[in-house]
């Protein structure tokens, strides 16, 4: 059975980007270190969603 998985990350999560990165790491302690494929997409949707919640910088050349 094939799978699709969406490559978007769903605007309705309203997790912190440190409550996703605990998942991440929940995520890699359970696969022992070594993803399976599953594991990998999981991965992939979760780094989308850290992404998307973790505070965006400004580099120093731009600031003000």
């Amino acid at each position: 059975m094939l799978h699709i998985m969406s490559t978007t990350v769903e605007s309705s999560s309203e997790r912190s980007a440190d409550e996703v990165n605990e998942e991440i790491r929940a995520l890699w302690r359970r696969s022992g270190g070594t993803l399976s494929v599953e594991q990998r997409e999981e991965y992939r949707r979760l780094v989308l969603e850290w992404a998307a919640a973790a505070p965006q910088s400004v580099p120093a050349a731009c600031a003000p």
